[in-house]
């Protein structure tokens, strides 16, 4: 258990080994308060081969936090595309004209005042707070959680927030004067590369495995602990990809909500046939010429499943604006129309990359 478990002797094993075995990332070389928030925030489920280029691209259209507060959305959207979660950079521009206003363009060195920043919560305010400045907080996420709990035999559920809590008062107690950053940053790349998430830990390699419980006691697939999830809730939808020779068809989504202010393409509820399909085309006052039916498709978000029908259906030629729906050249929708991963599976039929794909 946390509580009966010296946690100072996880210290200097652990400095020690970070500083042999730290990857080379992007963010590290030049750790500045707004480069450390960025690759936090773009970090949040997604995979730090994924965000490197992202980060890169970034950074390089937005290299400081006056240019993220007053990036226009559509390029914001767009320089984020692919990373999904969409609310995280919008947030990230409501605190950077917080930043711009009140603390003359610098992230706050000052834990509380970070916490108090748009999407900025109790890990990512440490992350900024230790890595950038030095002060002796902790930043406890997913893989925190989960050495703390092997490495200390720990079966609280790490869902409560009142276990995250006692593991960050718990680290703030240990942690090294003047090596605050480092620190983290250990603790983050041992449950990246050698405790792993999915599958088995790689002991052998970890610099706590003379002392850790669950090596000891071989109950890794135990700990940590963690309450399921609700299920997520199933949506059933049909996608059109309709064209003639040039153009495209997209719609944007609203202003708020799922995917809020996005491009997508036309899409209602449920499955429907190759008849209703054409019928729901003609509806919208467009001439069907041929349809085609795609392969289905699923896309998940934290809260919902989309179960996605497609159809490729050519129609006469776009040229005027009808029932609210955009006709774009293809080109200019790949470079200046954000659109989400969600409909990545179907992109491929209109020769339009998203995110990283448009870079390979």
């Amino acid at each position: 258990m946390l509580q009966d478990f010296d946690l100072e002797k996880i210290v200097e094993p652990l400095l020690e080994w970070f500083q042999e075995n730290a990857r080379v990332l992007p963010w590290r070389e030049s750790p500045t308060p707004y480069r450390v928030w960025v690759s936090e925030i773009m970090l949040q489920q997604t995979r730090v081969e994924a965000v490197k280029p992202y980060f890169e691209r970034f950074t390089k259209e937005l290299p400081e936090v006056a240019a993220l507060a007053t990036c226009e959305e559509e390029k914001l959207l767009k320089l984020w595309e692919g990373l999904g979660y969409y609310n995280r950079v919008r947030n990230m521009q409501v605190a950077a004209k917080t930043v711009m206003e009140e603390y003359n363009g610098i992230l706050p060195a000052d834990y509380e005042a970070l916490l108090k920043l748009k999407g900025i919560g109790s890990y990512t305010a440490g992350a900024i707070a230790s890595i950038a400045y030095q002060i002796p907080v902790s930043a406890v996420d997913g893989n925190v959680l989960r050495v703390i709990s092997r490495v200390t035999g720990d079966y609280s559920d790490i869902m409560k927030q009142s276990v995250r809590a006692e593991m960050e008062r718990a680290l703030k107690n240990i942690m090294p004067q003047n090596r605050a950053g480092a620190f983290n940053q250990a603790l983050m790349e041992l449950g990246a590369t050698v405790c792993v998430p999915n599958g088995a830990p790689s002991c052998e390699k970890c610099p706590w495995q003379n002392f850790c419980v669950a090596n000891l006691q071989n109950c890794w697939q135990e700990i940590p602990v963690k309450t399921k999830a609700k299920a997520r809730r199933i949506e059933e939808k049909t996608v059109f990809i309709i064209r003639d020779g040039e153009k495209i068809v997209l719609h944007k989504r609203p202003a708020k909500g799922l995917l809020a202010g996005l491009y997508e393409f036309p899409n209602t509820t449920g499955h429907l046939t190759e008849e209703e399909a054409l019928a729901w085309v003609k509806k919208h006052k467009l001439s069907p010429l041929r349809i085609q039916k795609l392969e289905p498709a699923k896309h998940i978000f934290s809260h919902v499943e989309w179960h996605m029908q497609g159809y490729m259906i050519r129609v006469d030629e776009l040229t005027q604006d009808k029932s609210g729906m955009l006709f774009v050249d293809v080109k200019d929708s790949e470079e200046n129309y954000p659109i989400p991963a969600a409909f990545g599976a179907y992109t491929k039929y209109m020769n339009i990359r998203l995110g990283n794909e448009k870079f390979e």
